[in-house]
């Protein structure tokens, strides 16, 4: 069953995990000097906090998969809608964790990640990954790909 995924930039980690720990009644699967993940299973929501790369806001949006198959038919659908090519990573070091994925941008800019993890990571990031700064593919012309008012740069 697939897992629907938020990612928000915000400006206070610490005052930002006290909120959503009381919001959603529970404190965070995973907490990182810059990072803390919920992993809610009503509603079933991978819900993640960051203070890399954007301004306080909306970062990305993404489904997570549970198994090859679900991603392949998520990647079909995405196709599908878009019409055109995404960013693919078989192997990618991101938010602390080893996964599969692809990207997505909807017409209003706004990044989609499909993904599968395949383990945890001690770092955020792979450095020498084509991500801009780290998650969010980078454009062709090698800058982030654009959302809002913001560039991308980290999951």
């Amino acid at each position: 069953m697939k897992r629907f995924h938020v990612h928000i930039s915000v400006d206070d980690l610490a005052a930002s995990i006290e909120f959503y720990s009381q919001l959603f009644g529970q404190k965070p699967s995973l907490t990182k000097e810059d990072y803390a993940k919920w992993m809610l299973d009503d509603p079933r929501i991978n819900f993640a906090i960051s203070t890399r790369g954007h301004e306080a806001g909306l970062n990305h949006f993404g489904l997570q998969a549970d198994s090859d198959s679900e991603l392949a038919v998520l990647k079909q659908q995405a196709e599908a809608a878009m019409g055109y090519e995404m960013s693919v990573a078989e192997a990618d070091t991101c938010c602390y964790a080893l996964s599969k994925k692809y990207w997505v941008t909807d017409p209003s800019g706004i990044p989609w990640e499909h993904y599968i993890s395949m383990g945890e990571s001690k770092k955020f990031n792979d450095p020498d990954s084509k991500s801009a700064g780290c998650c969010i593919p980078s454009a062709p012309d090698n800058t982030a790909v654009q959302h809002g008012s913001r560039r991308g740069g980290c999951c």
